[in-house]
């Protein structure tokens, strides 16, 4: 089922369910983990673990319990930092009317922007040691160049309109104009940009996990089990595939509610489903009006610089002026 062809309520509905499962077992998945029971050997069935075990022999529904927390919070947190430094930054850069302040925003984001995120993170590894919180950090930090740009580019055509001259004549603060007036009319593409790189996140979060950033090697973790479990893929494929479809599931389903939820947004009371009002009621101002009713047609009347038409063969002679058949002695 292509999810753009389901109906708006369908649509919400599905992304909420894609999404649920992922984030419950993330969110209180440890408080039903219970203690680790014995371990068993290394990718079996059987023995009470219905999921098998894993590459040390733990049970595999038990570190799928606890492993969601640390990259659901992990890219949440990085979300949020990225757009608490990109929303003032990039409405600066928008609202301001001093080239070199634009400048002095934008290019150096620039340079950090031609650095690729995976490499970066890489480096820092080399030298520091970061642990969940400073995996969030490095992630924040290095979607912030991206996240600047996109919020000058949705704010940077409503922050040229008169209604911000005005605003600014009528003495109000920076902050209500760029949050109160700019930053609603680009809430829409802001909103959609944050879905994007909500996805972008989980993904280098799972990726930065996968190769040892940010997670000890035998950490509860999807990422560390998706990594660590793949040379019993085909033993026990049960350690490598329920990780990896609950992080499917959890950015499949953040996509899907966002666009649903601004798809809903974006219709409003009296819109249809394509988001445009229905064209007003006229009445029978769009159809042809009716001849049969209305009088005779007036004469037409030469038009100046044009010759009259020739008589037709069958209409015969012309009349005389002031002539009719009663006055003709011949009839």
């Amino acid at each position: 089922m292509n999810p753009r062809t389901v109906p708006g309520p369908r649509r919400f509905t599905l992304s909420l369910l894609i999404l649920t499962v992922p984030l419950l077992l993330a969110l209180l998945g440890p408080l039903f983990a219970g203690e680790p029971g014995p371990r068993a050997a290394s990718f079996t069935f059987g023995g009470g673990h219905w999921a098998g075990t894993d590459f040390v022999g733990r049970d595999v529904w038990r570190q799928v319990l606890l492993g969601g927390r640390p990259v659901v919070l992990t890219a949440l947190a990085a979300t949020a930092l990225a757009y608490a430094v990109a929303l003032p930054l990039g409405l600066i850069a928008a609202l301001t009317h001093r080239r070199w302040l634009e400048e002095l925003v934008m290019r150096p984001l620039d340079v950090l922007l031609a650095v690729p995120s995976l490499l970066f993170l890489l480096l820092v590894a080399a030298v520091l040691t970061p642990d969940a919180g400073g995996l969030a950090l490095l992630v924040a930090l290095v979607n912030i160049p991206d996240a600047v740009r996109a919020v000058r580019a949705a704010t940077a055509e409503a922050a040229a309109r008169p209604a911000v001259e005005a605003l600014r004549m009528q003495g109000e603060t920076w902050w209500r104009t760029a949050i109160g007036y700019v930053g609603r009319s680009a809430l829409r593409t802001l909103a959609a940009d944050a879905g994007v790189r909500l996805t972008g996140v989980l993904y280098l979060v799972a990726t930065a996990a996968f190769l040892g950033v940010g997670a000890e090697p035998d950490a509860a973790d999807w990422a560390v089990m998706v990594d660590r479990n793949r040379t019993g893929m085909f033993l026990q494929p049960w350690a490598v595939v329920l990780p990896a479809v609950l992080i499917m599931a959890l950015t499949m389903g953040t996509n899907l509610l966002f666009d649903a939820a601004l798809t809903r947004r974006d219709r409003g009371p009296g819109r249809d489903r394509r988001g445009r009002r229905p064209a007003p009621d006229r009445g029978d101002q769009g159809t042809a009006p009716d001849r049969r009713h209305q009088g005779p047609a007036p004469d037409r009347v030469p038009q100046p610089g044009r010759t009259p038409a020739p008589p037709s063969p069958t209409d015969g002679p012309p009349r005389a002026p002031g002539r009719d058949e009663k006055s003709n002695p011949c009839i």
